[in-house]
């Protein structure tokens, strides 16, 4: 098997997330490129295309989410991702089984002795005339099921039934609870087509191992997918002699690619992609960025994690400040100023932008 070294596993793992390069692409095309946006919060999936398109505007976003075209449901790792309809039909089968173990690991005493099936069913027919929030769905299936808890059979139907949650919930800056909306309209059904997944996934993110796709996914079982692929996938090994595989025609970026300053936003899908992450990021950086459940947002320099950013407002200005791993030179600090600035008037066009930090 050919080696290939962790900084053009890098080049080759931001090529594919289109962070080279800003890209002259649709929001649906962008989108199904990088296999999905993380959509945790509203504006992650808005921060994720800015750093990665060229021209895009808040509008282009909000559209595509209001007309359909892209959906926001809880799919990889059981976790709130957009993605386009053809692709929201391939992953949400592919996860059903993460998400039925992550219903039974969170609430299965609360509702235990309840009948799931009945319960879905019944959340089918309230959700027949349009959306509701978790919240007041959980209360109207508690009606019938006396001493239920009302806020675990809410997340419980989350889980068991394909679910989208409609505009305006996941457009910029929009908050609050949670609208659930049937999603038989996007063709959904039960029939998984894991190959496939596999292949999409390594279009996005490979070359990758099996540990790499089922921590991008949630999904068990893939070690044998891939075996069963083995003969239409390109195989290598890294530097610590892991295997790793690749679509066959799948190009490889070189070492000497020049990679700008992208500020990322929280949850960005390059930091993870992947079980090993240290084509993006060292290990000791990655106890600082990955803390329990969150994933800190953070500056790429010559495509690796050099630092954190936040932001905070005040009436008239917003400040953003980076927060280093290391020290930086007089012109990594210079291109992470301007970099931020340009993202201060995306986000921020109305309100004085103040860059700080980067002292550390």
């Amino acid at each position: 098997m050919t080696r290939i070294g962790t900084r053009a596993l890098n080049r080759t793992t931001l090529g594919r997330q289109l962070l080279l390069d800003r890209a002259d692409l649709s929001i649906v095309d962008a989108t199904e490129r990088l296999l999905g946006l993380n959509a945790q919060g509203p504006n992650l999936p808005y921060l994720a295309l800015w750093n990665r398109l060229s021209g895009f505007e808040i509008k282009d976003l909000t559209a595509a989410i209001e007309d359909g075209s892209l959906v926001r449901s809880t799919l990889m790792r059981a976790t709130q991702h957009l993605l386009s309809v053809p692709d929201f039909c391939l992953i949400r089968p592919a996860v059903a089984p993460l998400l039925i173990r992550v219903q039974r690991n969170a609430f299965g005493k609360q509702t235990a002795g309840i009948d799931l099936e009945e319960l879905v069913a019944d959340a089918r027919d309230l959700l027949a005339d349009g959306p509701l929030t978790r919240p007041k769905l959980g209360k109207l299936l508690a009606e019938t099921r006396p001493g239920a808890d009302a806020n675990a059979l809410g997340w419980t139907v989350q889980y068991l039934e394909p679910l989208v949650h409609p505009a305006p919930s996941g457009t910029w800056n929009v908050r609050g609870a949670t609208p659930f909306a049937r999603a038989d309209w996007t063709g959904v059904t039960a029939k998984t087509d894991l190959p496939e997944m596999i292949r999409r996934y390594l279009a996005a993110f490979g070359p990758a191992s099996v540990s790499d796709a089922r921590a991008w996914s949630g999904v068990g079982g893939l070690k044998e997918i891939f075996e069963e692929m083995r003969p239409e996938l390109k195989t290598y090994t890294d530097e610590n002699g892991r295997e790793l595989f690749d679509l066959p025609n799948a190009a490889l970026g070189a070492e000497d690619l020049p990679a700008p300053v992208r500020l990322v936003p929280d949850f960005d899908a390059p930091l993870l992609a992947f079980a090993d992450r240290t084509r993006v990021m060292t290990d000791e950086v990655r106890k600082a960025v990955c803390i329990g459940a969150s994933v800190a947002a953070t500056v790429l320099v010559d495509g690796t994690v050099a630092a954190t950013w936040s932001t905070k407002k005040t009436k008239d200005s917003v400040e953003l400040t980076v927060t280093p791993f290391r020290k930086l030179s007089k012109v990594e600090r210079a291109d992470i100023e301007a970099e931020a600035g340009r993202l201060l008037e995306f986000t921020d066009p109305d309100l004085k932008g103040v860059v700080s930090g980067m002292t550390g």
